[in-house]
């Protein structure tokens, strides 16, 4: 069977999502430039063939329901910790991506969830220094021991906390997430006719 394709996303609401956006948007913007982006996701990984379709979710908004999608709750205070609450949860291999690179592909997820049958752990860089993908064989309860999240180092810490741990990781190719309003632009013109696109393009006009 193939591996799961995981989700970990926080439901978008103004003044909690992509407030890297404010300003020149506003949090109801960002917000709806998040949803977009979210939406966009879910649709490429419902596209995407895998064993289980998981959405690991920080809320309880309905509108995340697709028929064939799993809803879990995130858990752990940070991300770290959220991200082994969700590997764990999810219990056989998984290869998980966020909601900040809506330009995602069937083609990018099927590599990932490939590799998973080869190697020990995925990682996909980020321009940021992030990464918008990991995924793992098996659940490792120190896999993101001591990695500090959302850093300009932080793909380098967990590919080098996963060689600690004796994993063997494929490399997946560099994409570019959204932080910046300067990075939705770049991702928007890459998929011009995507909601997240769409979403931009409303606030521009406004």
């Amino acid at each position: 069977m193939s591996a799961t394709l995981a989700v970990i996303a926080k439901d978008p609401q103004p003044g909690r999502s992509k407030t890297r956006l404010c300003p020149p948007c506003t949090p109801e913007e960002a917000a709806a430039m998040a949803a977009a982006a979210l939406t966009d996701t879910l649709d490429v990984v419902m596209r995407t063939p895998a064993g289980r379709r998981v959405l690991v979710l920080d809320g309880a908004d309905p509108r995340w329901r697709r028929p064939g999608l799993e809803i879990i709750p995130q858990r752990g205070g940070s991300f770290a910790e959220r991200l082994h609450g969700a590997f764990a949860d999810i219990g056989e291999p998984t290869l998980l991506v966020g909601m900040d690179t809506p330009q995602l592909t069937t083609g990018l997820l099927g590599d990932g969830l490939l590799a998973l049958t080869e190697f020990d752990a995925v990682l996909g860089p980020a321009l940021d220094g992030g990464y918008w993908s990991v995924g793992l064989r098996a659940a490792h309860p120190d896999a993101f021991t001591g990695v500090a999240m959302s850093t300009g180092t932080t793909l380098a810490e967990q590919r080098t906390r996963f060689a600690r741990l004796g994993l063997r990781t494929h490399a997946q190719p560099t994409l570019q997430d959204v932080d910046t309003i300067t990075d939705a632009h770049a991702v928007a013109r890459l998929i011009p006719s995507s909601r997240f696109a769409a979403a931009l393009r409303s606030r521009s006009a406004t």
